[in-house]
């Protein structure tokens, strides 16, 4: 019986090379997409699925919240973030929230069907992260003393050198846009540092980034 694969996920054109990727596994059919999380558990009360490809930045209900959903309510359904990005902290959220897979949107054709086939076959798949440096070891006693930068705004300067948006930079610390900009503003008084550019070279000079 061939396994049943439902892609969730906004990116026409990415879902479109998805679909061509999985098309060639064999034993493999692939479901009509969904671009929003609403339109994805709408599905599941519909349809026999087997695993799922959820991207987290969806409209109408993020790919968290789905996830959530999806493990209380639908819990033969194997669940594979589709994501770009790659945080430690994220994935090892993921992983308490029970997915079975965590696939950087940067992995190749292999891979992504490597992942696909072991989750099928009830195995996991995650990347492998590099354990984040504790608090001590990312920030010297001088750096806090003279900037008076708390972990998460540390955190959220490394997310802007990266080019993130506020909205991404929320959704990948879990707080909302609001206290993004919160901590934004505080951030760019303690440095008088007031451009995305300025931040960056601050975090290279800081070893940040």
């Amino acid at each position: 019986m061939a396994l049943r694969l439902l892609i969730a996920d906004d990116h026409p054109l990415l879902v479109d090379g998805l679909v061509s990727v999985l098309e060639e596994i064999e034993d493999v059919l692939v479901l009509e997409p969904v671009s929003n999380g609403r339109q994805l558990i709408d599905r599941l009360k519909k349809w026999v699925v087997d695993v799922i490809l959820l991207d987290l930045n969806m409209p109408h209900q993020d790919g968290i919240a789905s996830l959530k959903i999806i493990k209380a309510e639908f819990v033969r359904v194997k669940v594979i973030i589709f994501t770009s990005y790659d945080q430690p902290k994220l994935i090892k959220e993921i992983k308490a929230l029970g997915a079975e897979g965590y696939l950087l949107k940067t992995s190749n054709s292999t891979t992504l069907k490597k992942a696909i086939q072991a989750v099928a076959a009830g195995q996991t798949w995650f990347p492998e992260t590099t354990v984040e440096p504790a608090e001590s070891e990312m920030m010297s006693d001088d750096f806090v003393k003279k900037y008076q930068i708390t972990k998460r705004e540390v955190e959220i300067i490394r997310l802007i050198a990266a080019g993130l948006t506020t909205k991404q930079i929320g959704d990948c610390l879990f707080v909302s846009e609001f206290t993004v900009n919160s901590h934004r503003r505080n951030i760019c008084r303690k440095l008088n540092i007031y451009t995305p550019v300025g931040l960056l070279n601050f975090a290279k000079e800081q070893g940040l980034v």
